[in-house]
């Protein structure tokens, strides 16, 4: 019954507790409170606090610099085996890759096609074990678990067209959410398109939508896309849905059911979008059109220039989004990486990062350029480009620090 739990959600976010109790943690100011079984944490601003851990200035290995370096042609997902090898997805090559845990040496685990074992487009991906991995592919609208380099079970995911695995539940369902709208985004009425969350059983094949969710803001009259919409985005940490909306200073986790548990709030104030902001967005603009229509004269490339640009220029003066997209890690924190103008992931550092329970860890910076995979066993996976814009996949350590105040 999606419409009763979308207004569970709705209910959810709005109440608030006669009996909550005011703390001090660390000297931010917390407010917790129960109401209707949903534990709402409430921050009184941004809290200031040194995360419990950081990402370490040089990575462990670089792979992709050096001679007999597997050539990525663009990097999509990636996560972490629980011995340190990496398990990535090229989207442009269409292969599975794995490497070992000091980067030195790789092989293809799949390659492209249609047939078992084989890729098209995989938009997610996870390890459940020390040498499995299960694929979600949207093309091929199937998962397919490998065991010890063999495929092992191949489910059909057809029937949830327009849905995406975001993650795995805690009794071991595929949780889903929303990829592909089912409306266009200039064409529907109401301020925001609904998205949907789902359960999958992969032994019976049975799949249940359990609640709808904020999706994408309407867009502004005239404008067939816009670069700052506010988005609603799905997570899956722990075992439960994960949501938060990029115009609110909000967290909301949610059981695979759809039952709200618990919502972390707290004080924030979106930027606005200024021609100054815009002019830099050009400039980078302008040089990538460079390098991709090399020969063609200046004249032109600032005409395709301004073509790019037009939606950004007729958004001056919206309000921004508050962060980008979120990831959760392997022990169920949220990170919330920092919003860059230009839809580019990497340089998103810092990420606030709130814990399961709705702790407030703090804001973790990271290298420039990084663009992150996996957070796993004290490793982050991620991606980095070089100074001629080659993707390279790269391991860091994460540490404890050890001047953490708590």
């Amino acid at each position: 019954m999606p419409d009763r739990y979308h207004f569970i959600l709705m209910l959810a976010a709005a109440l608030v507790a006669c009996s909550g109790q005011t703390g001090l943690t660390s000297d931010i100011q917390v407010q917790i409170e129960d109401s209707a079984g949903v534990r709402i944490v409430e921050y009184e601003g941004v809290p200031e606090v040194e995360p419990p851990f950081a990402i370490e200035a040089e990575p462990l290995y670089r792979h992709g610099a050096n001679p007999g370096d597997y050539e990525f042609g663009g990097i999509n997902v990636g996560r972490l085996f629980p011995d340190g090898r990496a398990v990535v997805s090229d989207q442009l090559n269409s292969e599975l890759v794995v490497f070992s845990p000091d980067g030195q040496t790789h092989e293809v685990l799949a390659s492209r096609g249609e047939g078992p074992g084989e890729i098209t487009f995989l938009h997610a991906m996870f390890a459940l074990g020390p040498d499995s991995v299960l694929m979600a592919d949207s093309r091929l609208g199937r998962v397919t678990l490998f065991v010890g380099g063999s495929v092992a079970r191949i489910a059909d995911l057809r029937r949830s067209y327009g849905l995406g695995v975001a993650g795995i539940g805690s009794t071991g369902e595929l949780l889903l959410a929303t990829r592909v709208p089912a409306e266009p985004l200039a064409g529907f009425e109401g301020e925001w398109l609904s998205g949907h969350m789902a359960r999958f059983d992969m032994e019976s094949g049975a799949l249940d939508t359990v609640a709808l969710y904020d999706y994408r803001s309407h867009l502004p009259p005239g404008l067939e896309w816009s670069p700052i919409g506010a988005v609603g985005e799905v997570m899956v940490a722990t075992g439960q849905f994960v949501y938060t909306r990029s115009d609110r200073p909000e967290v909301t986790w949610i059981l695979p059911d759809g039952t709200v548990t618990q919502i972390v709030r707290w004080q924030a104030e979106p930027a606005q979008l200024t021609e100054e902001l815009v002019e830099h967005v050009e400039a980078d603009e302008r040089t990538r059109n460079r390098v991709a229509y090399l020969g063609l004269p200046d004249s032109r490339i600032a005409e395709i220039t301004q073509e790019d640009m037009a939606a950004y220029y007729a958004s001056i003066g919206q309000l921004m989004p508050l962060f980008g997209s979120p990831f959760a890690d392997a022990e169920g924190n949220a990170w919330l990486p920092s919003y860059r103008l230009g839809g580019s992931q990497e340089g998103a550092a810092p990420y606030t990062v709130i814990s399961s329970d709705g702790e407030w860890l703090g804001k973790v910076e990271a290298p420039p350029r990084l663009r992150i995979l996996d957070v796993t066993g004290g490793l982050v996976l991620g991606v980095l480009r070089d100074e001629m814009e080659v993707e390279n996949l790269v391991v860091y350590e994460l540490v404890v620090q050890s001047s953490m105040v708590r």
